[in-house]
């Protein structure tokens, strides 16, 4: 009973943003402008699917068919179920981002967390023969996991919370080869009066200074060794070791993200409306997750 209520009101959500916000995002200059099959049907069944663990479009269609069918009777065949999954890509990250706003903010705490995480479409075996989403993939070095791959990378910036899992409060998807840093400028373009721990992918003295100077941030990363230099100093030593314990919340972020969602498993993507609708549909469930809509 209590997954049934659990669908009912994430059917609920669905209907009040697509009735707001995401209507727009999925107008029809057609005849069919008003399908059998609604959008927030079709929405509710994504998210609903990779919220019970069937990470793909075919087995959360599967998981619908089997025990949901009085609950969308007119669910279609699988191959324009999947179909619509792609023309919603645009409803999909609106409805991200209009979840991403609405979860809780602590004012008290100013300390933030910065990182990427990579959403591979093709390995390195294949990368190099890649093609899909080809709009916005390209071939990247994921140094965390030592590999290159071809796909496109999600960084996030993230609010410290006590004992647990920083609550997301931007986050932003580029291809694959951008750097962090230079990402992470754009991100924090217009963010005032917070502490901001990275790892040394963030390192840059002049955009600290500016930063500090200019914004009210302070960004904390680990000390990098100097040309030539074999080992830290004790000191710098222990404020690197100090700073990474800060922010390793936001790889636990990363790793919750991907135990809940999969979200770096993009292998099946054959298109960028394909990939728009697996991403964002993905954060959404996160933002559903967080707000206890859903429990995964």
């Amino acid at each position: 009973m209590r997954k049934d209520i659990q669908l009912i009101e994430l059917y609920c959500v669905v209907c009040h943003h697509y009735n707001t916000r995401l209507v727009y995002d999925a107008q029809r200059c057609s005849n069919n402008f008003c399908p059998k099959f609604t959008d927030e049907e079709c929405l509710t069944i994504a998210l609903w699917g990779i919220a019970n663990q069937k990470f793909t479009q075919q087995t959360a269609y599967d998981f619908t068919k089997d025990f949901y069918a009085d609950w969308f009777p007119q669910l279609p065949e699988y191959k324009a179920f999947n179909k619509r999954v792609c023309y919603l890509a645009d409803a999909f990250k609106s409805l991200a981002s209009l979840l991403l706003g609405e979860l809780g903010c602590d004012y008290d705490d100013l300390i933030h967390l910065i990182d990427s995480m990579p959403i591979v479409v093709a390995k390195q075996k294949r990368m190099k023969r890649a093609k899909a989403a080809s709009e916005i993939c390209n071939i990247g070095y994921c140094d965390s996991k030592k590999m290159y791959y071809y796909g496109v990378k999600l960084h996030a910036l993230g609010q410290r919370q006590y004992q647990t899992i920083p609550m997301p409060r931007q986050m932003m998807l580029t291809p694959a080869s951008p750097n962090d840093l230079t990402i992470g400028k754009t991100i924090l373009e217009d963010v005032y009066g917070i502490a901001l721990f990275g790892d040394k992918a963030y390192k840059d003295k002049v955009w600290e200074a500016y930063m500090l100077a200019n914004n009210d941030i302070e960004i904390y990363t680990p000390v990098k060794l100097e040309k030539g230099q074999k080992y830290l100093e004790s000191a710098d030593s222990l404020y690197s070791a100090a700073v990474s314990r800060v922010r390793q919340p936001i790889e636990s972020f990363f790793n919750w993200l991907q135990e809940k969602t999969h979200m770096e498993a993009a292998s099946k993507v054959r298109s960028y409306n394909g990939l728009m609708a697996f991403i964002f549909s993905r954060i959404a469930v996160a933002c559903l997750i967080l707000m206890h809509i859903v429990i995964a």
